[in-house]
């Protein structure tokens, strides 16, 4: 085996160059100081990592039966990843944001529809257009908080080029916020839990204060009982 024509600096800064190239048509979206903020706001609702729970599972399966979608998604990106407090459709539990269509779709108000991600050229060469599951159309409903941050979507997918009807469109954005209402009601249900539980320990406080002041009262009783002598100021000596 010859290595005469063999470059390593030359063939690795071509390596090098694929690669930043691919990455590129990625597109990935920008980290800004309003990123920051809704990432912040998304970590306050604690609902990363958590366990499956049926309200959820159950807006995401009417959103897939809606929308005749194989795949329905309640899709949550933070800061590296978009993860999947509810899935139709699919096994894993999450996808790097680097080639996540969610994390184009909370840039944006409204529903974000792609009809042929094979014809769109920020996600026709994406690793989840080419291969498994092979997207191809995708549509996302923002999860819009109060103050306006987008913590990830209800969102469903397709492994055909379509359309979604303008009722199935309707539909999938009182969904979304359904599913925003849920996650409102469950982030006060926690913060009341972590109110009452401080309120308990109050509580307990007091009741230790007053237990130890009663047992203060009570020994000094017994010592006005026992016939302590009391203690007086010295008399002063005369002239």
């Amino acid at each position: 085996m010859s290595f005469e024509h063999w470059r390593p600096k030359e063939d690795c800064v071509l390596v090098w160059e694929k690669v930043a190239s691919l990455s590129e048509r990625y597109m990935k979206p920008s980290v800004s100081q309003p990123e920051k903020k809704r990432l912040n706001v998304l970590w306050q609702y604690d609902v990363l990592d958590t366990v499956p729970e049926q309200v959820f599972d159950d807006l995401t399966e009417l959103a897939a039966r809606i929308c005749e979608a194989p795949i329905a998604l309640i899709s949550l990106v933070d800061e590296n990843r978009q993860w999947f407090k509810s899935k139709v459709g699919v096994t894993v539990s999450e996808t790097s944001r680097d080639i996540s269509f969610c994390s184009h779709a909370i840039r944006q108000e409204g529903l974000f529809i792609i009809p042929d991600a094979t014809l769109d050229e920020r996600f026709a060469r994406n690793p989840l257009v080419t291969s498994d599951p092979k997207i191809r159309f995708y549509a996302g409903a923002p999860l819009v908080t109060p103050d306006g941050h987008a913590l990830g979507t209800l969102c469903v997918i397709d492994k055909v080029p379509r359309a979604l009807g303008l009722e199935q469109q309707r539909a999938l954005q009182v969904l979304a916020r359904h599913v925003m209402t849920q996650l409102e009601l469950r982030r006060h249900a926690k913060e009341l839990a972590e109110a009452r539980k401080a309120q308990e320990t109050v509580v307990g406080e007091l009741d230790e204060a007053r237990a130890e002041l009663a047992t203060l009262k009570r020994e000094l009783s017994r010592l006005k009982a026992n016939g302590r002598p009391r203690l007086t100021a010295p008399r002063k000596r005369k002239a």
